[in-house]
């Protein structure tokens, strides 16, 4: 049996203060909404620095020690595998500043929910915040689409 697949990498991270997070206001045909920054692995790049690249990028903030909390993954229709590395820090240095991918400003973590948020982010939030939880999967089952958050 052929273990190997083809795999997307990203990534996404919540950076906080106290109670406040730093949130990207999305604007994506695909995808929009509040979300955190993050984005694509480059080929030969390591996770932490693709993650740290990311965020200066989308943000102007340079963090520094990410830590890994948790993933969210999928398989595409064909057959490859998505998968976003979620890393959270609160170390970070820099001026805010938007980028092409829309608006960044600092929110009260508790103020989230009344916000127009990306698809799914609430469940990817429970990951961030949750020791106990370090994996947001989709899987196909009986013609539609499931999660379930370990």
């Amino acid at each position: 049996m052929d273990r190997t697949q083809t795999v997307t990498l990203t990534n996404m991270c919540m950076v906080y203060q106290d109670n406040r997070v730093l949130v990207l206001d999305k604007i994506d045909g695909q995808w929009n909404g509040i979300t955190f920054p993050g984005g694509h692995v480059e080929k030969e790049e390591s996770f932490a620095d693709a993650v740290v690249r990311e965020v200066y990028e989308e943000t102007g903030l340079t963090i520094s020690s990410p830590q890994l909390c948790g993933i969210k993954d999928w398989t595409e229709q064909d057959g490859s595998r998505y998968i976003v590395l979620l890393y959270k820090t609160n170390k970070f240095e820099g001026m805010l500043k938007a980028s092409d991918e829309g608006e960044v400003y600092w929110m009260e973590l508790e103020e989230l929910s009344k916000m127009q948020l990306s698809i799914d982010f609430l469940d990817m939030l429970k990951v961030f915040l949750d020791d106990n939880l370090s994996e947001f999967y989709y899987y196909f089952q009986d013609g539609k689409w499931q999660k379930t958050l370990k």
